[in-house]
């Protein structure tokens, strides 16, 4: 419970009726597990973030700090909320970062040369795969797969089904909450790595361009089916967060987990998904630090039997004394004062 008296009470006030304190963020994720954070703020549109960054920097200038722990969340697919919650504040894009622009043409006899869609941050992949489909456009239909927020998949290089953000990304805008770095950049400044990039806590993720080409609508409604069809066949539904480990080199994690005989063992109140071993379920009403002990527990048996060491690719929020942190491979919690967006 936030010191009604305390810093971050002060920090909520000058945000006024954006800001609320102790507000639940496990329920805002796809586990549906976890605690509060600190300060919760609802940003509808570029006014609002306005704000939050002169309010942000003004505080960091009076109290001497660097920075403020921050987390920027997208729709929480990726992401894991300890129960103790998180010291620090959640940010979150609303309605006036859900706009998507398509291309004009489209369509197999488009002569139209290579085109680029344009999508908010708060644009749900799937929701933006479909529209683009649905226009005659091809090259995202992957995206369908994809859980997360446009700005969530910039941040963490989403992908699947063959293809991934680094391979479409045109450019992206975003800014930075403490300074006044920001504008609009191409995808070489990501730094892009396997589920990963440059994109640092205070950055902000506020659109991005993604090229697509001519298609046919009936073939890519078509393509679009046939993935969702996939991922319902062979990936659970319920209370997850997709992939719980990226895959070794050259090698499944689901496969790993299942040889290490792992498939459906269960730790209180979080188990290992007898469909797919690398998705970890939690329970209706269950704990998020269960399902942290699973994931902890899962990584040291198979490195124990098969000496492969697995590498979180959910985000873990609050762990390790309150703060942003990861399951390291030496059993601990790397530990960070700040996280990062979540799809």
């Amino acid at each position: 419970m936030v010191n009604p008296s305390g810093d971050w009470a002060q920090f909520a006030r000058a945000l006024g009726a954006r800001a609320v304190l102790d507000k639940p963020i496990g329920p805002l994720t796809t586990y549906g597990v976890g605690g509060p954070a600190a300060v919760y703020v609802e940003i509808e549109g570029p006014e609002d973030l306005a704000v939050v960054r002169r309010v942000c920097r003004d505080h960091v200038a009076s109290s001497g700090t660097s920075a403020l722990p921050v987390f920027v969340l997208g729709r929480g697919s990726n992401l894991l909320v300890a129960d103790e919650g998180f010291e620090g504040m959640v940010l979150h894009l609303g309605p006036g970062f859900a706009d998507i622009d398509l291309p004009v043409g489209g369509g197999a006899e488009s002569a139209s040369p290579p085109a680029v869609v344009g999508g908010g941050a708060a644009v749900a992949l799937p929701v933006l795969a479909r529209r683009v489909a649905d226009a005659g456009w091809s090259g995202l239909s992957w995206a369908v797969g994809v859980p997360g927020s446009v700005g969530g998949a910039v941040r963490m290089n989403a992908g699947g089904h063959g293809s991934d953000m680094a391979s479409c990304l045109v450019r992206y805008s975003w800014v930075d909450l403490f300074g006044d770095a920001g504008g609009t950049d191409g995808v070489d400044h990501l730094g892009y790595g396997y589920r990963s990039s440059a994109v640092a806590a205070s950055h902000v993720v506020l659109a991005a361009e993604l090229s697509v080409t001519p298609g046919e609508v009936e073939q890519e409604r078509a393509a679009v089916s046939a993935i969702v069809k996939w991922r319902r066949e062979h990936q659970p539904g319920g209370s997850n967060a997709g992939s719980v480990f990226t895959n070794p080199e050259g090698d499944s994690a689901g496969r790993v987990i299942e040889a290490a005989g792992l498939k459906g063992f269960r730790l209180g109140t979080a188990h290992v998904s007898e469909k797919h071993a690398n998705f970890i379920q939690a329970d209706k009403d269950g704990r998020a630090d269960d399902v942290f002990a699973l994931m902890a527990h899962v990584r040291d048996v198979v490195a124990e039997q098969s000496g492969v060491v697995l590498r979180a690719e959910v985000r873990l929020l609050g762990f390790g004394g309150g703060k942003d942190g990861a399951v390291d491979g030496s059993g601990g919690v790397a530990g960070a004062t700040q996280g990062g967006a979540a799809p």
